[in-house]
């Protein structure tokens, strides 16, 4: 996997996928397929993406191929938190990542964010960085 730098994610890494005024986040759970977190028509068009993004209060977990997820966007493995905190294990990860697909859930772009639901799953505790700001 190779787009806009090196990628090689190994399952349970965070990607962190750049569309412009935001940031969107997935968790890799292997096979060039990634488990993520977003809104009802997050994957429109910009105007509504965003517009989603700060409106929702509902989220789909959803499991695609990692391209379809990043489209034109530039991306890169982040896996942030790993410094501070002990990542779970990879097959814990993807397992948890894979038991969510489907299900709605809560979504707040402050409080509860596509960003929040990945580190829950890496590192066992909701952050995110963007809403600490």
């Amino acid at each position: 996997m190779n787009r806009s730098g090196s990628l090689s994610p190994k399952p349970g890494d965070l990607i962190e996928i750049f569309r412009g005024p935001y940031e969107h986040w997935a968790v890799y759970i292997g096979g060039n397929e990634v488990v993520h977190m977003i809104p009802p028509s997050e994957d429109s068009g910009f105007l509504s993406s965003l517009v989603s993004v700060l409106e929702s209060d509902m989220a789909e977990v959803k499991r695609e191929k990692v391209w379809d997820v990043v489209g034109p966007h530039s991306f890169r493995v982040n896996n942030l938190l790993d410094d501070e905190c002990h990542p779970r294990q990879p097959g814990v990860i993807v397992r948890d990542a894979c038991r969510t697909v489907g299900q709605v859930l809560p979504y707040n772009v402050a409080t509860h964010n596509c960003e929040h639901f990945v580190t829950e799953l890496r590192y066992g505790k909701p952050e995110s960085q963007a809403a600490n700001l």
